[in-house]
């Protein structure tokens, strides 16, 4: 085993800090910054120090190692990308404001790499010719930039992040699913390697385009995810993926359509006070606008209407809430009373599938201070398109077996998509195929949050003194502690040492002046799996060997302290 490097605190740079920083809002921005693993550059933009960027390495090695041992080539494209492979694609303007743009000194375009799917389609484009030289798998370990409105809770939201990318190139839609099944093996090996505790979950392919899609969460309360998790079968979906069957209804012996009037009751809460029913029994219409025409969106009164999942819908329309000039030009649109029944032209009505055909409701009667009850979808008013919109609730049943969901934070750590052939489609990627003619290419993309996982790992693994990295991404396998003077100093690094030559990393605390609480509280902050302390009796060769998650303490002699450290 080759010698490791002594890491000696003396002579590193990482300054601890007893207080949070001020601006910190999760347990890893805390206890990242005060343990001297990053510090802040500016909004969103981080800096790695040595401890960090030796964790942030590990994570990078795990990843790559499991990439290898796919068949993934890795390869390192540039971060500053033209403009134009991008508006091929269309992901020039739907990407919006987070895409980095900016333009050289001759007034070209160009753009901070957000993603690489267009760059390595022409990378394939450029190599292959014949079905002979795909399937192929290329990957990069690259910073990626997205120009986030609100970044926040440290390297979990940042404006820089580093990022393992790689996509899949094949002839056939088999090859794609091996390829992305291949991938999913492989985020499986590289979670459990590192740590973490994680779930799979059906998500939404969004910008990406594509068809299956699956998202690789890890439980944590700074998550910004929500998923849902059923705890009778396998079922797990970010909540945003969630989708539920329509199911229509026999609405014979429902009364006619009747007005009633309802005044000074312009929201949910007051119809349902006033008339004495359950919000569940009112219909909620919330009107935006896309790309400035306005749509009414229907749901139960008693759910609240999902922004993203209306967004992702209309992708890559622009999906704004009406305003008061909005109302004050259309005189068919009373607001608090508006109902899907008898609307207007140019309002489009989706809902969500509870309005189900023959379901009855209670809506607004598109007239001030009045209602409507008896409302029955299909019969007194028509559904343009049924899109899944409410925000999921805890207890709403699985869509696999019906038992009620529950709902956690999750920090997205991985995603993978079969895109299909939108980016070859719109590079036009093509090979010969077997029978001599043109065959378009199919694609898959899959990407791992590293410094991410960095983050997931601190949220997950810190205790009330600090963090507590397992040993593959630790920045040392053992913290040595010299608590005293000269003796126990000259003991730690004659230690320090010895583990280094068999191989051990060391992370030794032999700086001057500082008191031993100081040193034992710094070795429990940084979160090294093994703390060795040479302590009260170093002066009979005696030594403390603590394991750091479990707190289990042992005093051994020194040679049984090295045999234990190398075995």
């Amino acid at each position: 085993m080759a010698n490791a490097p002594v890491q000696r605190m003396s002579q590193l740079m990482a300054k601890t800090l007893r207080d949070d920083p001020a601006d910190a809002e999760v347990l890893s921005h805390k206890l990242l910054v005060r343990a001297g693993y990053v510090r802040r550059t500016a909004a969103g933009i981080w800096s790695w120090l040595p401890l960090g960027k030796k964790v942030l390495s590990n994570v990078e090695r795990i990843v790559r190692e499991e990439m290898d041992a796919i068949g993934a080539q890795e390869v390192s494209l540039p971060a500053l990308l033209p403009r134009e492979p991008y508006e091929a694609t269309g992901r020039w303007d739907e990407y919006g404001p987070e895409l980095f743009r900016l333009q050289d000194r001759k007034g070209g375009d160009y753009l901070l790499g957000p993603t690489h799917e267009e760059i390595f389609t022409l990378i394939v484009k450029d190599q292959t010719s014949s079905y002979k030289d795909l399937p192929v798998i290329l990957y990069q370990i690259q910073t990626k930039f997205r120009d986030e409105a609100r970044p926040r809770a440290g390297i979990l939201r940042g404006r820089e992040f580093l990022m393992k990318d790689s996509y899949s190139f094949d002839t056939e839609d088999e090859g794609l699913a091996q390829s992305y099944a291949l991938h999913r093996q492989a985020y499986q090996k590289v979670f459990e390697r590192l740590g973490l505790d994680y779930r799979i979950c059906a998500a939404t392919a969004g910008a990406m385009g594509g068809s299956k899609s699956e998202e690789f969460l890890a439980p944590a309360e700074a998550g910004e995810d929500t998923f849902a998790d059923c705890p009778n079968c396998d079922f797990a979906a970010n909540t945003e993926a969630i989708t539920y069957e329509l199911k229509s209804v026999d609405a014979e012996g429902v009364p006619a359509l009747e007005e009633i009037p309802t005044p000074d009751t312009p929201t949910i809460e007051t119809l349902a006070a006033h008339l004495g029913v359950q919000a569940s029994d009112t219909l909620k219409n919330l009107l935006v606008r896309v790309d400035g025409e306005i749509v009414a969106v229907g749901v139960p009164g008693d759910r609240e209407v999902d922004l993203g999942k209306v967004e992702a819908h209309f992708a890559p329309a622009v999906v704004e809430m009406v305003t008061e000039a909005d109302f004050a030009g259309r005189p068919d649109l009373v607001r608090g009373y508006v109902g899907p029944q008898g609307r207007g032209e140019k309002v489009k009505y989706i809902a969500d599938p509870r309005v189900a055909p023959g379901t009855s409701w209670i809506t607004g009667a598109n007239k001030e201070h009045t209602h409507a009850k008896n409302v029955v979808a299909g019969r007194d008013f028509e559904v343009d398109e049924y899109v899944d919109v409410v925000v999921v609730q805890e207890g709403d049943p699985c869509p696999k077996c019906g038992t009620g969901l529950k709902l956690d934070r999750a920090i997205e750590i991985g995603h993978i998509f079969q895109l299909g052939r939108k980016y070859a489609d719109a590079l036009k990627l093509d090979v010969l195929g077997q029978n001599g003619k043109p065959v378009r290419v199919t694609m898959g993309s899959y990407g791992i949050g590293v410094s991410r996982a960095v983050a997931a790992l601190a949220e997950q693994s810190a205790d009330d003194k600090g963090l507590c990295w397992p040993k593959e991404v630790a920045p040392a396998d053992v913290h040595v502690v010299a608590a005293g003077k000269a003796l126990q100093t000259e003991l730690a690094l004659d230690i320090s040492g010895k583990l280094a030559a068999a191989g051990v990393r060391v992370l030794v605390d032999d700086r001057a002046g500082v008191s031993p609480g100081v040193k034992f509280t710094d070795s429990e902050l940084m979160g090294v799996p093994q703390i060795l302390v040479a302590g009260r009796r170093a002066g009979e060769g005696v030594v403390e060997l603590k394991d750091r998650r479990t707190g289990e303490r042992e005093e051994l002699t020194v040679d049984e302290a090295i045999a234990r450290l190398t075995a």
